[in-house]
């Protein structure tokens, strides 16, 4: 379902979003500008995604927020249930505060935006003689090279539509694709076609997902009519600061709950279906943890996978969703863990530059290219050349233990839905909150035995951390290497000591 955008009424390109409870606008104060994506990884949460992090620049209460959560959590070992979030938050219907309870102070009150950045729009076509070419494009002066290969992935030919999420230098784009049968010599039987945008971030361009399909049949029944296009340019289109820096958004004043769901995963709408991160988990079954592992190790990590590329952009975005780290000060050290969505040959020189990356691909020659990725993902088999890491491909007793509580939760959360009608809890938000609660422990305890006198992590302390004392003694080396911790001292013998 669509509705027509105010700006431009007669156009539909906006989805319209779930029925909710009005939100009160928050106070407005003055202008607050947000990092650059290059600066954006300061401390704070770390959720993927540009625009969302927790800085220095952006809303305090955020950070206290979320701190406030991991304290509740810290001390459990399974997630809150449904009732006791409730219990926790009884405003979360409101979003707005009791007085004195949880109120936001006035001066680091900001009034929640939601930009439309986009820098872009264009169709790509495939030729028969030349290829993929970029057929249109709105600005025409924008250097928009190689996005006719982002656009439209290698094989996509064989499908029929498709979705991609992609990187064009600093943007994000998203395009969808379709192909339709011809009666045409010269189009050899069939005509392909992609609509696609260029934004500042990916965490909104899920909204256009119907608006693109749609163009992008128009193109191929009447190919040509770009009028619809220039006029959603028009409406949608982003004047970037002179100084070249993304607009970034800040989260609104309000409860805990709604702090969560904005920050710990980007409106959790990156054209995200409905059980996205339940499919993630049994897609990959028990595997899951190790992917979390070379996640929090900052890792580069590269999906293959033949078309449709669309459900695998998921999978991506679900891979920087485990790790998430809200305490303040952690990874500011480490290398952004960044989605790159797909890829293809032409980032080859630029993958090649990335200290840290989740990306996926359908072109199966970047598997022989081992000296860009850590990990190969190829269907639910997860690989590495790195002898180092090999290891860490194997299971302890405490990652089973973990997936069996991930899914035993996920099964009282099901059961919880279907009986008594929770339509607040959702998968999505038990899934990422399980990971963060396991990370936020991890350092937690790291910071606790770095502050003591004599800072050796025992037996006892790596399992605080939820670790298995023999099984993850290499995982922790790597992770105390990775995040700078140093001073730190692993007992020769964890497992006995």
């Amino acid at each position: 379902m669509v509705e027509k955008s105010d700006r431009a009424p007669l156009l539909d390109w906006e989805e319209v979003p779930p029925a909710e409870k009005p939100v009160p606008t928050p106070v407005q104060e003055k202008d607050v500008k947000g990092p650059s994506p290059a600066n954006s990884r300061a401390s704070g949460c770390t959720a993927p995604g540009i625009g969302w992090s927790t800085s220095p620049g952006g809303p305090e209460f955020l950070t206290s927020a979320v701190s406030s959560i991991d304290t509740s959590l810290s001390s459990r070992s399974t997630i809150p249930t449904p009732a006791e979030w409730d219990a926790q938050c009884p405003d979360k219907d409101d979003h707005t505060p009791a007085s004195g309870q949880g109120e936001v102070p006035h001066d680091i009150m900001v009034k929640w935006e939601e930009k439309d950045p986009i820098v872009a729009v264009f169709v790509v076509t495939f030729d028969t003689r030349s290829g993929n070419m970029l057929e249109w494009c709105l600005p025409g002066d924008m250097n928009l090279e190689g996005v006719e290969f982002k656009a439209m992935a290698s094989g996509s030919h064989r499908v029929s539509s498709d979705f991609i999420y992609f990187r064009k230098g600093g943007y994000f784009g998203l395009a969808c694709f379709a192909n339709m049968a011809v009666d045409s010599v010269v189009e050899r039987g069939a005509r392909m076609k992609s609509v696609g945008i260029l934004s500042t971030s990916y965490t909104l361009l899920y909204r256009y997902m119907s608006f693109l399909e749609h163009q992008v049949r128009l193109q191929l029944k009447t190919p040509g009519q770009y009028s619809p296009l220039e006029a959603f340019f028009e409406d949608k289109r982003s004047v970037l600061p002179p100084d070249g820096e993304s607009v970034v958004t800040a989260c609104p004043g309000s409860a805990w709950g709604a702090a969560l769901n904005h920050c710990m995963h980007p409106e959790m709408k990156i054209t995200h279906p409905a059980g996205c991160m339940s499919q993630f988990i049994q897609f990959f079954g028990e595997q899951i943890m190790v992917l979390w592992k070379l996640a929090l190790l900052r890792r580069r990590i590269l999906i293959f996978s033949p078309p449709p590329v669309g459900v695998v952009c998921y999978r991506v975005y679900c891979c920087c969703c485990l790790a998430n780290v809200s305490i303040p000060g952690v990874g500011v050290a480490v290398p952004e863990f960044r989605p790159f969505f797909y890829v293809n040959v032409a980032d080859i020189d630029t993958l090649d530059t990335e200290l840290s990356y989740v990306a996926c691909t359908t072109e199966k020659i970047f598997e022989e290219k081992r000296d860009l990725y850590d990990v190969y993902v190829d269907n639910q088999n997860v690989r590495t050349t790195r002898e180092s890491l090999k290891p860490l491909l194997r299971l302890s007793a405490a990652d089973r233990e973990k997936y069996r509580k991930l899914t035993e939760q996920r099964q009282m959360l099901l059961y919880s839905q279907e009986e008594n009608g929770d339509c607040v809890s959702s998968e999505e938000d038990h899934f990422i909150l399980f990971f963060l609660e396991q990370n936020n422990r991890i350092f937690q305890t790291l910071s606790e035995v770095a502050g003591r006198p004599e800072p050796i992590l025992t037996q006892e302390s790596v399992r605080a951390m939820g670790l298995d004392p023999h099984g993850d003694r290499l995982f922790l080396l790597h992770l105390l290497e990775t995040y700078g911790y140093d001073s730190l001292l692993v007992t020769e013998h964890p497992c006995c000591s």
